[in-house]
């Protein structure tokens, strides 16, 4: 038994070694530079875990020389979370504050051997991968509904959707032992689920792919050209016409399901047609860059001068003003009416 764990640890390790290594060369990326970053110190961080988690470690060394791998391993929690919503916010940014609570969270399981009383901190210590792995999983279910590439829904969230099965899984075996440190047989299995998991992510970033290291184009420079389906094209004309001439965009609450059903296509079909023939990689990024369109049309026309923006945003489909906001600043920079002030002024 000691002789397999201590195979499947060494294949783990070299797998992750192999991830970093392939990682490290996209450290700049234009658009995954953020991903790259966090893939690293996740993967770096699991190696440390796969060493300080083996069965010697755990039973044969003392609280103290075991300290700073339990915090680095603990700290592997919060580097999932920012993976998971790496992988699924296209406009995810890492921000210091991230690295201040990877600090924090690893810094307090480097104290595991100071807690007093030792009750609350081996709470907290089971509760943190806990509470930071249904954080992944919001990431996950959260976009999934809105995300309009496959490939991504599919493998992307498999993996996302197992780390988080699997951090659960360690806190359950953890809670059932006696002293909180694992079995010969529930470490094997920790090893096995994490090689496994592991397989996945390097199988899909070692493989050559003509698109690159992600599997997915660049954004084009030009439109994309027009769908070569039959059905995709009856699909796209009549989405153009839809969000043209009827504005449907400027529905309240739409959502891919009902734009779907309104338009008598499959869900599938119509991710497709919005990806692929529109270049757009998220529903609502899409619905809201039309609505956007229209409220600058319309916050720079003269004849609306008086029309107050709350009325212009209710109009084009935001439910209230803080989204509408928010949204209209990240795409110009500008508050709706600093907008409106420029755009009236240079008229």
């Amino acid at each position: 038994m000691a002789l397999i764990d201590a195979g499947l640890r060494g294949a783990l390790i070299a797998l992750l070694a192999l991830v970093i290594a392939a990682l490290v060369p996209h450290w700049r990326h234009a658009r995954h530079a953020d991903l790259v970053r966090v893939s690293i110190a996740l993967a770096a961080s699991l190696i440390v875990q796969a060493l300080s988690a083996s069965p010697w470690v755990e039973h044969q060394l003392s609280c103290q020389p075991q300290a700073p791998g339990i915090g680095i391993s603990l700290g592997s929690a919060v580097l999932f979370w920012l993976f998971a919503r790496a992988v699924f916010e296209d406009g995810f940014r890492l921000r210091a504050w991230h690295g201040g609570l990877w600090a924090a969270v690893a810094a307090f399981g480097a104290t595991v051997c100071q807690w007093a009383p030792w009750w609350q901190g081996w709470v907290l210590m089971r509760a943190i991968p806990v509470v930071f792995a249904l954080l992944g999983l919001a990431s996950v279910v959260g976009p999934w509904r809105v995300d309009l590439i496959e490939a991504r829904r599919r493998l992307r969230g498999v993996v996302v959707g197992g780390g988080s099965i699997y951090a659960v899984a360690m806190v359950v075996m953890r809670v059932r032992s006696a002293d909180g440190s694992l079995s010969s047989d529930a470490a094997l299995g920790d090893v096995a689920m994490l090689l496994t998991l592991t397989a996945v992510i390097a199988g899909r970033l070692l493989a050559p792919r003509a698109e690159g290291l992600w599997g997915e184009a660049e954004p084009p420079a030009s439109p994309p050209p027009p769908a070569t389906d039959a059905q995709d094209q009856l699909v796209a004309a009549a989405l153009a016409k839809l969000m043209s001439e009827g504005r449907g965009y400027a529905r309240e609450g739409l959502s891919l399901a009902g734009l779907a059903e309104q338009l008598g296509t499959p869900e599938y079909r119509l991710r497709r047609v919005i990806n692929q023939g529109l270049g757009h990689r998220n529903f609502n990024a899409y619905v809201n860059g039309l609505r956007l369109a229209e409220a600058k049309r319309r916050l720079a026309d003269p004849a609306e001068r008086a029309l107050p923006v709350l009325s212009i945003a209710l109009d084009v489909g935001f439910g209230s003003i803080g989204p509408f906001n928010r949204a209209f600043k990240a795409d110009t920079g500008l508050t709706p009416t600093e907008f409106r002030q420029k755009a009236l002024a240079d008229s």
